[in-house]
């Protein structure tokens, strides 16, 4: 398996001047190094690729021993093509991925492993929320049918950890080949399964605590949980 963390973004709702995963919290840690330690304490990888953008030499230095994936085009993509860029280059690997500003408890990733063991794609998700500038999800016979932003009658909220599983990879790589410039990669996951009819589950990581870092709310709520 391959682990990827999307972290090109300018995030300009957050106000940073500079790359939000490098956004400090209250413990002392920066946002990435909580991912990359929880990462490291529960999986036996040893490299994670990074999709850099804004001010990527911050980033870089900072983790020096990570590998790096460039999108020279951050200021006008979207995640479905800085993913894209990172995908390209496990082809044929199971892959799970990140979004950058997230700050979740280690233990997620223990209820993540059996699915990931199965080789099952699926979207990590929160059903105890749904709010209205989230990523919210429906069900079709038990599986993901719709995943955007603006879902209607969500279910839940995707919290930004996904897996797509060997099987899936190659339709997903095309599908956001597809996806324009400034879509997210969840459009390239409701193409691959209106197209290619992939299975992904919806996996529900309620229990325990996780945070999409996108306003100063967001910061004070996640600094909240450590």
């Amino acid at each position: 398996m391959k682990i990827v963390i999307l972290a090109a973004g300018i995030g300009s709702r957050l106000g940073n001047p500079f790359p939000k995963p490098l956004t400090p919290l209250k413990n002392g840690k920066s946002i990435m190094q909580m991912q990359t330690e929880n990462i490291s304490s529960c999986f036996n990888i040893d490299d994670i690729s990074v999709v850099v953008g804004f001010k990527k030499n911050l980033i870089m230095e900072r983790f020096p021993e990570l590998t790096y994936v460039y999108n020279p085009f951050f200021d006008r993509t979207n995640t479905s093509k800085s993913l894209l860029q990172a995908l390209k280059k496990h082809r044929d690997s199971p892959v799970l991925w990140f979004n950058g500003d997230v700050v979740f408890d280690q233990k997620i990733l223990t209820l993540l492993k059996p699915h990931i063991k199965q080789n099952t794609s699926f979207v990590a998700v929160n059903t105890s929320k749904v709010a209205e500038e989230e990523v919210k999800y429906t069900l079709k016979n038990g599986y993901i049918d719709q995943l955007s932003k603006t879902v209607k009658n969500g279910l839940g909220e995707a919290v930004g950890i996904n897996f797509i599983s060997s099987n899936d990879i190659q339709k997903f790589i095309t599908r956001l080949e597809e996806c324009d410039a400034n879509d997210y990669f969840e459009k390239g996951l409701e193409l691959a399964i209106l197209k290619d009819n992939i299975k992904i589950k919806a996996v529900d990581i309620s229990q325990y605590n996780c945070m999409e870092i996108d306003f100063a709310e967001d910061l004070e709520n996640a600094n909240k949980m450590l």
